[in-house]
């Protein structure tokens, strides 16, 4: 009976896997920086805005369409028009493709907001988001074969860099740190 080469299916089982979810990898590992921060930055789009003055009409509250196109003429933002309302006496809300423009019916005062999805975040937490049920199967595939990788990688090294040795310290400290945050959060 041949003896079962176990380390040489571990190795191919590692590399195997490693390689078909490398692009899974680069998702995940995007989305969730991206996902971390989401108190500092908007991971999904990028919004700027700048500052507009415009002379509005005397009767302010009779603007009608024709008016808001002339208004937003002056601004160079015609082309984006989709629709307007007036939230209050003092407030002219438009609304443009990929943005809005506010502006003080006292002063002629706005702001103009510009909304453009941000490159290659935006894609990666759309999918870490699970967008349908095959994907979902998928990432679900995908988190299982990364523990299939952890557990592989424990012994991939033989002697004092593998489990037996360095290998052991660090997989310790590796579980450890994640349950000390544990105890503070």
């Amino acid at each position: 009976m041949a003896k079962i080469k176990w380390r040489k299916w571990n190795r191919a089982t590692h590399r195997d896997f490693g390689y078909f979810f490398v692009g899974m990898s680069i998702i995940y590992g995007l989305s969730g920086i991206a996902l971390n921060h989401m108190r500092d930055w908007n991971p999904n789009y990028t919004i700027n805005t700048r500052e507009v003055v415009v002379d509005l009409p005397a009767n302010t509250l009779a603007i009608n369409e024709a008016q808001v196109f002339s208004i937003l003429e002056t601004i160079g933002e015609r082309k984006g028009f989709k629709k307007y309302y007036f939230p209050n006496e003092s407030t002219l809300k438009v609304f443009l493709h990929g943005g809005s423009v506010t502006f003080d019916l006292t002063s002629g005062n706005g702001f103009v907001e510009k909304i453009k999805k941000r490159p290659v975040f935006y894609q990666v937490n759309f999918l870490h988001y699970n967008p349908g049920i095959w994907w979902k199967y998928f990432s679900d595939i995908f988190s299982g074969a990364l523990i299939l990788l952890a557990i592989t990688g424990l012994f991939i090294l033989k002697g004092k860099n593998g489990i037996k040795g360095r290998g052991a310290w660090l997989t310790a400290l590796g579980i450890i740190i994640p349950i000390i945050f544990l105890f503070f959060y």
